[in-house]
C-alpha cells in the first residue's frame, strides 16, 4: 500500500481518536471521573501522534483542515445522537457545508 494511502488511513484513525476523546471528555464530567478522564487523555494523545505521522505524507494545511473539520462534524453528530443535543436546520446546514468544504479541499490537492 502506498505511503500516502497509509497516511490518510492514519489521519482517519486520528479523527476517530479525537472524536472518542471528546466524547470521553463529556462523560468525564470535567475530569471528575477517573476512567473517562484517562480515556480522554489517551485518545487525545493518540490523535495528535497519528496526525503528526500522517503529515509526513500529507500537507499540514490539508491534514489539519481534514482533521479539524471531520472531527468537528462527527463530534456534533455524536452530541446529537448520544447526548440529545439540539438539531436545527442551521446546524445541519453548517455540518453539510463543513463536509462540502473538506471535499473541495481534497479535490484541490495536487497528486504526489
Amino acid at each position: 500500500m502506498p505511503a500516502i494511502q497509509i497516511a490518510w488511513i492514519l489521519l482517519g484513525v486520528s479523527v476517530a481518536a479525537e472524536v472518542l476523546g471528546t466524547i470521553g471528555l463529556k462523560i468525564s464530567a470535567g475530569f471528575t471521573h477517573l476512567l473517562p478522564a484517562a480515556f480522554t487523555i489517551t485518545c487525545y494523545t493518540g490523535a495528535v501522534w497519528l496526525m503528526a505521522i500522517s503529515t509526513k505524507h500529507i500537507e499540514i494545511g490539508m491534514a489539519y483542515a481534514v482533521w479539524a473539520g471531520a472531527s468537528t462534524a462527527l463530534t456534533a453528530l455524536a452530541g446529537i445522537a448520544w447526548f440529545g443535543e439540539s438539531v436545527t436546520a442551521l446546524k445541519l446546514l453548517g455540518l453539510a457545508l463543513a463536509v462540502v468544504s473538506l471535499i473541495v479541499l481534497s479535490l484541490s490537492e495536487s497528486p504526489p
